[in-house]
């Protein structure tokens, strides 16, 4: 493995902080050249959460895309919730994961579940 992480965050309203703390260190990891690609990954639960109206979910959110990240979250899930739309209007992108989690490991990435 070398600089590039997949960071799942599928913690959701139940685990705010643990959430969070993904999150942040996805940020940070950035920020200061701890790794050079950073995936971010919004998995279950944590689809709901992003949507919630919690203000610091929502400034991490806004913090990771200034680092350049674009976040996703998997179609299956926001497609069964009916939040979809949600999704993608707060800028993510909603796409099958399991080919591209996969994808992801194939490329040597480190996968960090939050």
């Amino acid at each position: 493995m070398g600089d590039k992480a997949l960071i799942i965050i599928s913690s959701g309203k139940e685990a705010v902080d643990k959430a969070l703390t993904g999150m942040m260190y996805a940020y940070n990891a950035l920020k200061h050249g701890w790794l050079n690609d950073i995936q971010v990954m919004f998995f279950g639960p944590s689809e709901d959460l992003i949507l919630s109206d919690n203000a610091k979910v929502r400034e991490m959110l806004e913090k990771l895309k200034s680092q350049g990240v674009k976040p996703f979250a998997c179609s299956a899930v926001a497609k069964d919730r009916g939040i979809e739309a949600g999704l993608m209007q707060i800028g993510l992108d909603v796409l099958p994961v399991g080919p591209l989690i996969s994808s992801l490991i194939k490329k040597d990435y480190a996968i960090l579940t939050f």
